[in-house]
């Protein structure tokens, strides 16, 4: 049996995830590749990785996948990473340019606009480059690092799990790990991949290892380790729980209804019986 192929995205908001198969014994079992959201789950669709930390989006049209219990990147508040950055009021906006990174976050601010922003506005795809997206446009949607390094004092900010959550009362989910199920052949007797990801989950946020995240990332960045830490303690909620489920459903329904996205199949977990695929 072959080792299996992880896709995995290069953001601070990942690392802790990705702990044991960065500084532990995981890393030994998986080819691990890092790019950004929209990339890894072309990945999955290509059969080009078996896991992937896929955007929320990429379920509804990535076919025969699994999602593995219990980890996510989701927010119960504000994200910080997840940004529509305004040159106007966002009932003025007319133009926005959206972060070619993204999946989930375009479909999201498409359904805010929809539904509670009001009126069609039009959306243009460009590389994450606030200044080049502003220069055309009156917003732009950015996310991951991109977002966390906008300068807040020079814009009007509109924070899209916050603003979700203002709207629905719900957690918003941006991305779970998914494995495509022709790879669940490859598992060795006895691997259990959803506890090997919860462990490197937990290992991840345990305090030694965020001091060591947060002093490597808050360079990177160019933030400080205060505002490093409090985005993967407070911002991000690693959970996959009841709550973020109904979020996700929620989601899911909305961007069906508003043309964002097409229709999600049955949330199916790793743990459930194996599904039969047309």
């Amino acid at each position: 049996m072959g080792r299996l192929r992880i896709s995995a995205i290069s953001f601070l908001n990942t690392t802790p995830l990705m702990w044991d198969f960065d500084h532990g014994p995981a890393g030994d079992n998986f080819d691990i590749s890092y790019t950004v959201p929209s990339a890894c789950a072309a990945d999955l669709a290509k059969g080009n990785a078996d896991i992937g930390i896929i955007p929320a989006a990429a379920y509804t049209t990535v076919p025969n996948l699994v999602i593995l219990p219990g980890v996510a990147i989701a927010s119960r508040q504000a994200v910080r990473s997840i940004l529509l950055v305004s040159k106007v009021p966002v009932e003025k906006i007319q133009t926005v340019a959206l972060d070619t990174s993204s999946l989930t976050s375009v479909a999201l601010v498409k359904v805010l606009f929809a539904k509670w922003w009001g009126g069609k506005r039009k959306f243009t795809s460009m590389d994450p480059d606030l200044e080049s997206m502003l220069q055309l446009n009156d917003a732009a949607l950015l996310i991951g690092d991109s977002a966390l390094k906008v300068d807040r004092s020079k814009f009007l900010t509109f924070d899209l799990a916050e603003q979700w959550f203002r709207f629905t009362g719900k957690p918003f989910v941006f991305a779970f790990w998914a494995v495509r199920v022709a790879a669940l052949d490859e598992l060795r007797p006895g691997q259990d991949l959803a506890r090997t990801f919860r462990d490197s989950r937990d290992h991840g946020l345990e305090p030694q290892n965020l001091d060591q995240i947060v002093r490597e990332w808050a360079p990177k960045l160019k933030l400080s380790q205060q505002d490093v830490r409090i985005y993967l303690t407070e911002n991000i909620y690693y959970q996959l729980s009841q709550d973020c489920l109904q979020g996700l459903e929620l989601f899911y329904s909305y961007a069906f209804q508003c043309q964002a996205l097409p229709s999600a199949p049955e949330i199916r977990f790793l743990d459930a019986p194996k599904p039969a695929f047309r």
